[in-house]
């Protein structure tokens, strides 16, 4: 999209690469990151004058602002925003029901409904337009084939159609590129099962799921007497709503399980086309930024300043062709490393080396130190002991600091072996406490569980259990 392009901009419906073709747009994706700036910045000019012109929301939001948001010039200016956060959304959609003044458009023009599940609080509302919902496919398209999705391939889409836009993003995007979609779901009772009766029997070659359920979902089949190998034939998997697919060990279970490689994508719901972070089929590890789609920033998780390539932040996200509900300086509350890195694809986007390996809210501080979730998941994973699944429990005796417990489940043919001396696992549990007291710089309790000991999850694994309150 060069410079002083209409925008919103509007893509052939009908376009597909060769397939042998790297590149879905190979001039933009490849060409030195200084000569898409102008590009991206035209981009973000259009879309704040849009959100200002005619959001109720953003007129009073930047009432106060120091730069002129009908002609944003620089990403200096753009930083000079103020960030929006989610409890800015949910305050605005209670006082201006149901999608706040953020919508743009007529409300009889919304095309897709959807939203977030309130388990946090007032669930949020997304109306998406159905001009949107086209380049959001076109978007979605444009990164799964930088995935190595083609038009040859069967994508099952195993995760929870409702509310949740992840299933319905996928969907639509391959659906968009031209594969074959198989809208299996989940979530139901038995339905797993069901889901690798058919992994068997129709054969798909591609899985969009959490990593948390793709882990299930072997489970399952073996005890079904399937070999995941062998009776299925997916080639890759593209996950999202999880850190697990750059956790190292968790990315190598899955790949070793399946015989597949893995691409980890995600960015958040409300920043639909959340794809714009997203792997390819080259990277080993991490996420591509795609900013010419959506336009990312990482702040000082204090400061909220613009942080350096190379710097530990929190990314900020910025619609670049969103008419309905845009989100401009979004704040996502997850935490990433950015940089350059010469990946063998040969795109030339900003990148998160290590992935998003955790929140700000779900950082743990035990003795003064940042723990993450994420860590302790990868040094479980890679022990052969692990037997699949683990939990967190933070708990605070009065007048006491904080104490974090590892509760992890082991493997059936060492847990069996404390039926005959009740010490048995005495030094595994000590070998588990020292790994991760090594990695994580500060001692935890350690409890061993027996296989099955945790439900398993369908959809997002919750891991904390915090009993501090």
């Amino acid at each position: 999209m060069p410079t002083n392009t209409p925008w919103p901009p509007r893509y052939p419906s009908d376009f597909v690469p060769n397939e042998d073709s790297e590149y879905w747009d190979k001039e933009l994706e490849t060409m030195p990151p200084e000569q898409r700036d102008p590009i991206i910045l035209e981009k973000l000019r259009s879309q704040i004058a849009y959100a200002h012109r005619n959001s109720g929301f953003y007129q009073d939001f930047y009432q106060d602002v120091s730069v002129d948001p009908s002609n944003i010039r620089s990403f200096e200016e753009l930083a000079q925003l103020p960030i929006l956060t989610k409890e800015d959304i949910r305050q605005e959609q209670e006082n201006h029901p149901p999608y706040g003044r953020f919508l743009c458009i007529p409300e009889e023009q919304v095309f897709r409904v959807h939203g977030t599940s309130g388990t946090t609080g007032r669930p949020t509302v997304f109306g998406i337009g159905g001009d949107d919902w086209s380049r959001i496919a076109e978007a979605h398209a444009r990164i799964l084939w930088s995935a190595g999705l083609r038009p040859r391939d069967t994508v099952m889409v195993a995760s929870v159609f409702s509310l949740y836009v992840g299933s319905w993003g996928a969907l639509v995007g391959a659906e968009r590129l031209g594969a074959a979609c198989f809208p299996f779901g989940s979530g139901a009772p038995g339905q797993t099962e069901r889901a690798a009766e058919w992994a068997a029997m129709l054969k798909p070659t591609a899985l969009y799921a959490t990593p948390s359920y793709a882990m299930y979902l072997a489970e399952v089949a073996k005890s079904m007497g399937l070999d995941p190998r062998k009776d299925f034939d997916f080639r890759f998997m593209f996950f999202s709503g999880e850190p697990g697919a750059s956790v190292p060990a968790t990315r190598k279970k899955i790949e070793e399980t399946y015989d597949c490689y893995i691409v980890d994508m995600g960015s958040m719901a409300e920043m639909t086309p959340w794809m714009s972070n997203s792997g390819c089929r080259h990277l080993d590890q991490g996420m591509h930024l795609w900013l010419d789609l959506v336009y990312t920033e990482m702040v000082d998780p204090q400061s909220h300043i613009p942080i350096p390539l190379g710097s530990e932040g929190v990314p900020v996200y910025t619609h670049l062709e969103r008419t309905s509900q845009p989100m401009i300086r979004y704040w996502s509350g997850d935490v990433a490393r950015w940089d350059m890195v010469d990946c063998p694809c040969g795109r030339t986007y900003p990148t998160l080396p290590l992935g998003i390996y955790g929140r700000t809210d779900d950082m743990i501080i035990v003795r003064g130190q940042n723990i993450f979730p994420s860590r302790i998941e990868d040094i479980l994973r890679s022990m052969k002991e692990f037997g699949g699944e683990f939990r967190l429990v933070l708990e605070r005796d009065p007048g006491q600091m904080d104490r974090l417990t590892i509760q992890t489940e082991v493997e059936a043919s060492s847990y069996a072996s404390r039926e005959h001396d009740p010490a048995a696992l005495e030094p595994l549990r000590e070998q588990i406490a020292g790994e991760i007291r090594r990695a994580i710089g500060v001692g935890v309790a350690v409890e061993l569980k027996p296989p099955g000991e945790f439900e398993r999850t369908q959809f997002k694994a919750r891991r904390i259990i915090d009993l501090r309150t």
